[in-house]
């Protein structure tokens, strides 16, 4: 049978955007190719037309050129067309990947979406709000603790605060009347005190009496009698 009707030819995918555009480039490198060698095929003919007479061989060389500028012309219309075309599977192909892009766009976001409704089932705003309630109640207990542990055992509690306010107005008052706002009790002392005064002791003697002090004394260590007492002689 196969034979007979032969065998049924798988057929070729479609070219690609990419595959045409790069066929349709490769055409036109061709056609830029010639392009290029009928301009110097031109140059060299106006340059011959140059140094050429009028006259039958001058029409012969403007003839040659005339049908090479026809020959351009058609070329130049060519990669025209081709550049088109290229432009036309440019424009495809930017709107085709734009597309793509926005089919990659709408997966992740589907995925993502996905996730995050997996995620809301775990986490509820009433659990929320019960831990936040809970962290609240624990600071509070914290507090109390701070507090009752920064107590102080020597302050009685019987103490009036009027009462202190007095004592403290009057202290102020007291501080005010003093000079420099300073009290007495902390001013330093204006006169030094006489200590002999205060400690009830006899004045230390001079002249005359030092000298009879001093030879009595030493009458009484050396005969153990009692010192005699001299006359002063008046002059």
């Amino acid at each position: 049978m196969k034979r007979v009707f032969g065998v049924k030819k798988d057929k070729e995918p479609p070219p690609s955007i990419q595959d045409s555009s790069d066929r349709i480039n490769k055409r036109g490198d061709t056609v830029d190719e010639k392009l290029k060698k009928l301009d110097a095929e031109l140059s060299r003919y106006k340059e011959q037309i140059k140094r050429t007479r009028p006259g039958p061989a001058q029409e012969a060389l403007k003839a040659r050129a005339m049908r090479v500028l026809k020959q351009k012309r058609m070329y130049e219309g060519q990669r025209d067309m081709l550049y088109n075309q290229t432009f036309n599977l440019d424009q495809v192909a930017f709107a085709s990947e734009g597309l793509k892009d926005a089919q990659q766009t709408m997966s992740a976001l589907k995925s993502a979406n996905k996730e995050l409704k997996g995620m809301m089932k775990t986490v509820k705003i009433q659990d929320i709000d019960n831990l936040q309630d809970e962290m609240m109640d624990m600071m509070d207990i914290s507090n109390e603790i701070q507090e009752s542990l920064g107590r102080s055992y020597n302050v009685p509690d019987d103490i009036d605060e009027d009462e202190l306010m007095g004592e403290l107005d009057a202290l102020e008052a007291d501080m005010g009347t003093e000079a420099d706002g300073v009290p007495s009790y902390l001013q330093p002392d204006k006169e030094e005190p006489d200590l002999d005064a205060e400690l009830n002791l006899p004045s230390a003697p001079s002249g005359n009496a030092a000298a009879a002090g001093r030879a009595n004394a030493q009458g009484e260590d050396e005969l153990g009698l009692p010192p005699v007492p001299q006359a002063s002689v008046r002059s």
